[in-house]
């Protein structure tokens, strides 16, 4: 059982949702350097103690979590790039997290969330926070054409945040057709599951143009090729899926300077992330049927994650801790 530290707040969890990132630490492929540890950060539940100096919060209530955890004094913590605190910790990833019936957070990153809205419905901030950063940095737009390659549990939210955003047309890929229909019905406008077609579809959506946004949101080297060669001149690429640590992808220096393309990098919701998130989810924004349904009791985790790979058709899967 944690003890809440002075400024910290204990919360009884109710759901952790499990995130492609736990995959990869479950395969040794990504923060193994922090193990043994209990992972999980895709988390709601309620206060359940209360630690010194901590205003604002009262027992019972409940919350989400910003599972980033900068210093507060470093220059990129003043400047909101929290991610780039040189002392930075995240739950579930660096530190324990959320696998477990209670975790202690700074009770500054432990956000109130609506009574009304269900616990299901509340794990699924932190994974939607994490888009609505990829699109902030993007500075995508609404009459804006976008590629999201992968339609995935994130890339399915992306195609979402991108419709509420006003982004036409929306064309989405992946190898799953069924997951290529549920991305049309939750606001794709063009779906594409055969590679060989996917420059063609692309060209044909933008007049020929490319994408003004292209979002991999896989985490393969080809296809972060595949995205460069589908922008328009002047368009974006959204580096979001992850890859090993050493794979690189070639630039053409000379295209890039001379048609003002872009590329950037976003991994994780931080801050008012987090916050548009929870409104979002909260005034039904997102049609979150696809994500919920896929339940696993905290003794279950074991077959929830080695069952993963053979239930495509779930999008989200969550462990239940009550």
């Amino acid at each position: 059982m944690p003890k809440p530290a002075a400024h910290e707040v204990l919360i009884r969890i109710s759901r952790t949702g499990i995130c492609g990132t736990d995959l990869h630490i479950f395969h040794g492929n990504y923060a193994a350097d922090a193990l043994p540890m209990i992972p999980g950060h895709e988390l709601t539940g309620h206060i359940a103690v209360i630690g010194e100096g901590v205003a604002g919060l009262h027992e019972g209530q409940p919350v989400v979590v910003d599972m980033n955890i900068g210093c507060t004094r470093c220059y990129w913590c003043r400047r909101d790039e929290v991610l780039n605190c040189p002392d930075m910790q995240q739950i579930g990833i660096t530190m324990d997290g959320a696998f477990a019936e209670f975790v202690s957070v700074p009770a500054r990153l432990a956000i109130p969330a609506p009574a009304h809205v269900p616990d299901d419905i509340l794990a699924l901030t932190e994974p939607l926070s994490c888009v609505v950063r990829a699109a902030r940095k993007s500075g995508v737009t609404f009459g804006q054409s976008a590629l999201v390659i992968g339609a995935g549990p994130i890339g399915n939210l992306h195609v979402q945040l991108l419709r509420t955003i006003g982004v036409a047309p929306i064309i989405v890929t992946d190898l799953s057709a069924d997951r290529v229909q549920m991305a049309l019905d939750c606001g794709a406008d063009v779906g594409v599951s055969d590679p060989t077609q996917l420059a063609a579809a692309v060209h044909e959506a933008t007049d020929g143009r490319g994408a003004d946004l292209v979002i991999e949101s896989v985490g393969n080297a080809a296809l972060y090729q595949v995205a460069l060669g589908l922008i328009r001149r002047g368009g974006h690429l959204a580096a979001f899926g992850l890859t090993g640590p050493d794979t690189a992808l070639p630039l053409d220096i000379l295209t890039t300077v001379l048609q003002e393309n872009s590329v950037k990098g976003s991994v994780a919701g931080v801050g008012e992330d987090m916050h548009d998130a929870l409104t979002l989810l909260s005034h039904g924004r997102i049609h979150t049927g696809p994500f919920v349904g896929a339940e696993f009791p905290l003794e279950r985790i074991q077959d929830a994650f080695d069952s993963y790979d053979s239930r495509p058709d779930d999008l989200k899967t969550q462990i239940v801790m009550a």
